[in-house]
């Protein structure tokens, strides 16, 4: 019995060391470097095809410290990775960028492509205007994103693009570009053309002229020219006419001022004003005011503190019909009409009640440039509440201007004339300027208006009201 036991107890103790070393045997064979057979071209070939799915099959001849796929893929996935996701967005190793419409404002959808201030070969750097895209406000500039050559464009003057439409694709590496305009490429090829399509002589024989000379040709008798009436009207031939079509602004003007006429009942009353005072104070102090404010001093800021005044005295006029309701303005932002090559803005002097002489003079200059440059922002030309409009500056005498909606009222300044003044009972030259307020007679009675006028004429006569207050 006891040898039993014994055998029973080495059998199972030499089975428990063949398990031993068996799993020992594992664990080695699992622990032993892996032999890899592919190359490192092979599995970067691979990993671009769509059908490589894992890469824990492949093996690098050579390498044998790589315990796992996943040493691989640390390896050359990362660099894998980042090579497929930057080809769709930047060609030719990022040579090639695009230039694209920029945003225009919240109110602006989309405009036209007007022009294009560089062709294909010219370069270009960064930031720098390569096309116009007109709104119904503004000009606004394409720009370059990068500095280099211009490949092409994508878009053509006329279109209509939105923001974040294409128009040119830019090379930084000037690589790939062709340095003739397209337009010429048409012109080189028609020339050869031209020199091979000049038809040859003809040589005809003896019977062939006698033959035509035996056949006349029939006389086309040439219909006499219609006769005219006295009372008949003579029109241009049309070869004489251009068909231009309108710029978007010059379409949005139109419209607005369509509209204004369709909306308000227009009425307009007239005054006169002698700019006598005001003349002799732009006189005396102009060298002194350039001097310490760095602007010259013109009439215009007369005008618009006078024009504040004036709605300071009468607050309808500042108002605005709103359907049923009348919306009553408790700030005085001056519009100022100016014109420009490519049509009519109306730039915002905003708070001019808050400003003085020097201040609103600066802030007229500034948004005059912008205006005649093109590089004024839908934000300086959005809100207002009155609008002065100076047709004198272009020689008008007498006007009767139109409300710029959504206001009620405009003021109308002319030039300045000589004419013959009563003045305590003598006759003297003065220096007249007739002005002309067009209202809304729906929210604006004639005694408001009148009024409204008659302030601005006693404010420009005698600028010491201003300063006392009366």
């Amino acid at each position: 019995m006891l040898g039993i036991l014994r055998r029973k107890v080495a059998s199972d103790a030499s089975s428990a060391l063949i398990k031993r070393k068996s799993w020992h045997r594992s664990l080695v064979e699992v622990s032993r470097p892996i032999v890899c057979t592919a190359s490192a071209e092979e599995i970067l070939r691979l990993a671009r095809c769509s059908h490589t799915r894992n890469l824990s099959h492949l093996t690098l001849s050579g390498y044998t410290d790589l315990q796992a796929s996943r040493g691989i893929k640390d390896k050359f996935l990362p660099q894998i990775t980042m090579w497929t996701l930057n080809r769709p967005f930047c060609s030719n190793s990022g040579d090639l960028v695009d230039a694209v419409v920029p945003f225009m404002g919240e109110s602006i959808s989309d405009g036209t492509l007007a022009t294009f201030l560089k062709k294909p070969g010219d370069r270009v750097e960064v930031d720098e205007p390569i096309a116009q895209i007109e709104t119904d406000k503004v000009t606004i500039d394409v720009t370059s994103p990068e500095a280099g050559v211009i490949q092409k464009f994508v878009a053509k003057e006329g279109d209509t693009v939105e923001p974040g439409t294409k128009i040119a694709v830019i090379s930084k590496s000037g690589e790939g570009v062709d340095h003739v305009a397209p337009s010429e490429k048409p012109a080189e090829k028609a020339a050869p053309e031209k020199k091979v399509e000049q038809p040859k002589p003809k040589v005809e024989s003896p019977a062939a002229e006698v033959k035509k000379e035996e056949k006349p040709k029939p006389k086309v008798e040439a219909s006499p020219p219609p006769k005219t009436t006295a009372t008949e009207p003579q029109l241009p031939p049309k070869e004489r006419e251009r068909r231009v079509p309108m710029t978007r602004l010059r379409k949005r003007v139109a419209t607005r001022l369509k509209d204004s006429q369709n909306t308000f009942a227009l009425l307009t009353t007239f005054n006169e004003v002698d700019m006598t005072n005001l003349m002799k104070l732009r006189s005396e102090y102009k060298d002194a005011f350039v001097e310490k404010h760095g602007v010259k001093l013109g009439l215009m800021s007369g005008f618009v503190k006078a024009a504040v005044s004036g709605l300071q005295n009468q607050p309808i006029i500042n108002a605005v019909i709103d359907g049923d309701d009348i919306i009553y303005r408790d700030y005085i932002d001056i519009s100022i009409a100016v014109g420009t090559p490519k049509g009519l803005v109306v730039p915002v002097i905003r708070n001019a009640d808050k400003m003085n002489f020097a201040e609103i003079e600066k802030e007229i200059n500034t948004l005059a440039k912008k205006a005649n440059a093109g590089t004024i922002s839908i934000d300086e030309m959005a809100g207002g509440s009155f609008t002065i409009s100076n047709g004198g500056v272009y020689g008008s005498l007498l006007s009767t201007p139109i409300i710029n909606p959504p206001q009620s009222a405009i003021l109308g300044m002319h030039s300045i004339v000589n004419r013959p003044m009563v003045v305590a009972g003598n006759i003297v030259p003065r220096p007249m300027m007739y002005v002309a307020l067009t209202y809304d007679h729906r929210l604006i009675d004639g005694r408001e208006a009148v009024l409204f006028l008659r302030r601005i004429k006693d404010v420009v006569e005698d600028p010491r009201r201003l300063l006392l207050d009366i």
